[in-house]
């Protein structure tokens, strides 16, 4: 079955504010929601699919009260000639269906991204916001020139290995 094309929009800043650099990716894709979230989810497995990610590790594991779930992770990731480490607090939230990201170090002043996974008739309606803005200005140049395509990709991305584990819905 056909996707339903990705739309794409990108925030703005107010005059004299920081460059903070947001966009937002929603994408129908013909899986379960279930089975979508459980794939963004395990962290774990990124290296084995997003190519920018060279190494990953994960610690902290816990459950808090309301039977959300985080974990701490690091990421080693290179594009093109830029090679950083970063980690980054993942809170998952397999009721609701939503996925939370925020910073914990690395090269980014600012990063915060957010999944959400809801049933639609063609299968799963995904949403995928991030914003970022790193501490180095040619690195920020650099990477908010090219956020539309980068957020694209990576739903590229888990749609491919969506496609290696999952029947259509």
């Amino acid at each position: 079955r056909p996707t339903t094309p990705a739309r794409t929009s990108r925030g703005s800043r107010p005059p004299g504010a920081e460059a903070l650099h947001s966009t937002r990716v929603t994408k129908v894709l013909p899986y379960q929601p279930d089975d979508l979230f459980r794939l963004v989810a395990d962290v774990d497995r990124y290296p084995e699919f997003l190519p920018w990610v060279s190494a990953l590790r994960t610690w902290n594991r816990r459950t808090d009260a309301d039977g959300a779930a985080s974990v701490d992770a690091e990421a080693k990731v290179g594009f093109a000639i830029v090679r950083e480490t970063f980690a980054t607090r993942v809170k998952t939230d397999e009721r609701a269906r939503t996925i939370e990201v925020s910073l914990l170090y690395g090269p980014f002043k600012r990063l915060r991204n957010a999944w959400t996974f809801s049933p639609a008739p063609e299968g799963t309606r995904v949403e995928f916001e991030i914003d970022f803005q790193f501490k180095s200005r040619l690195l920020d140049a650099i990477l908010a020139a090219n956020l539309n395509h980068a957020a694209e990709r990576l739903i590229q991305c888990f749609e491919a290995r969506a496609l290696t584990l999952f029947k259509p819905a």
